[in-house]
């Protein structure tokens, strides 16, 4: 690794371009670091050119700005729409399936400019800085981390954005003349999320101007729309709009459609309050439109193509684990390995189409069919027609698990 001499070492920051992750890259200057700046695109709305631009002017010796949208979708949005993972059955895993290929793509300039560090602006109390810093130690061990808000010089110098604003205008730090939001925003093409601020009372009611992706269900078109979308192994690989003529098969592509009519429908927001992982309750609201879609389409197909048995298997043991582990930062480790390796294997056969409506905040299934799975046989299936069932069987079915129940009545009869 080649330090500047007198230098502590060549730092690679993740760097946002706002006031914190400004200050951040001075004041390691400041301690005597050379420092280079580290921005991922991953789909949130930027102007990468001035925060580029930003980042030299404060001190940066170099800008890196990497084009992550199609491994975000590719590598995590899909396999976790496949594993139809959530955590604490509400939260889409929006922040955290983006912290993977952000830590990856850091780690991986780190070690290519000879960095003796990597650093980052989350908080102390916060689920990124332990998936962020997870990710470094399992991707490169000798790697080491500075964590600006977790070091008691920084944190007691600047306690709050009137210090780090002070500390700004004394270092020549440019600093955008936008009002600050009551509320803090981490944005990526999956969602983007809001807390802190004024919604830290989880009975505060969020603002209507604070949704930024989603028009207002309330809002949202009087004339519902219709889309299909095709999956082929658990994979969305085709959507179609006849209404604009929409179709499309490239995953980024088609990720980023779902986006756009999930939006304009008013779909994918929650407000919840649930566990981080280092154990502190936190109220969040996100809008999640195109996995909201991808999601419920993806569970209406499997109750057509997926064995009874696979889906209650990958259901127990495969889907919450998961979600526990993409939630914790713990993508990069043994058990995650596993798990992402278990994934495919349940959809082998998950292919057909899902004919999904959507109106006002809502996703309606409408229809499903496959070409090529035959698990659904509506001649079997008909109170109508007795097909190649025989009823009589179901005496023997039921007479076979009642053993167990009628053992079990006995004891109350003989009390």
């Amino acid at each position: 690794m080649s330090v500047a001499p007198g230098s502590k070492g060549k730092v690679l920051l993740a760097y946002s371009g706002g006031l914190d992750t400004s200050c951040i890259l001075v004041w390691l200057i400041d301690q005597g670091y050379e420092v280079l700046a580290y921005m991922a695109d991953v789909g949130q709305e930027e102007d990468f050119d001035a925060a580029r631009e930003k980042a030299l002017k404060v001190g940066a010796s170099k800008v890196f700005i990497e084009d992550l949208r199609r491994e975000l979708v590719e590598e995590l949005v899909i396999p976790t729409i496949q594993a139809n993972a959530v955590y604490e059955t509400v939260y889409l895993l929006g922040t955290s399936v983006a912290r993977p290929v952000i830590a990856r793509s850091q780690v991986a300039i780190a070690q290519r400019e000879g960095c003796t560090h990597v650093s980052h602006g989350c908080t102390g109390k916060g689920n990124d800085q332990v998936r962020f810093e997870l990710a470094y130690y399992a991707l490169a061990p000798k790697l080491q981390v500075i964590a600006p808000w977790r070091i008691p010089e920084f944190y007691k110098r600047f306690p709050g954005r009137n210090a780090l604003l002070a500390y700004a205008a004394e270092k020549g730090i440019p600093v955008s003349q936008t009002p600050s939001k009551p509320w803090s925003t981490d944005e990526n093409l999956f969602h983007i999320s809001y807390e802190a601020g004024i919604l830290e009372d989880p009975n505060v009611t969020p603002p209507k101007d604070m949704w930024k992706l989603t028009v207002d269900p309330e809002d949202a078109p009087n004339t519902p729309e219709n889309i299909t979308i095709t999956f082929k192994a658990g994979k969305p690989v085709r959507v179609t709009n006849e209404a604009d003529s929409t179709d499309l098969s490239d995953p980024l592509d088609l990720f980023l459609y779902l986006n756009t009519v999930a939006r304009r429908n008013g779909v994918g927001r929650i407000d919840i309050v649930e566990n981080r992982f280092i154990g502190i309750k936190s109220r969040g609201c996100y809008e999640t439109p195109g996995g909201t879609i991808l999601r419920a389409a993806h569970i209406d197909i499997e109750g057509l193509v997926l064995d009874r048995e696979v889906r209650a298997y990958r259901d127990e043991h495969i889907t919450p684990v998961f979600g526990k582990i993409m939630y914790n930062g713990l993508y990069f480790s043994p058990e995650g390995d596993l798990i992402t390796k278990m994934v495919p294997l349940t959809q082998t056969n998950v292919n057909g189409s899902v004919r999904v409506k959507l109106y006002k905040g809502s996703v309606s299934i409408v229809g499903r069919w496959s070409d090529t799975e035959n698990l659904y046989d509506m001649e079997q299936s008909s109170m109508d027609v007795q097909g190649d069932f025989e009823p009589t069987d179901s005496e023997g079915f039921i007479k076979i698990q009642s053993i167990r129940l009628k053992k079990w009545g006995q004891k109350f009869q003989n009390n």
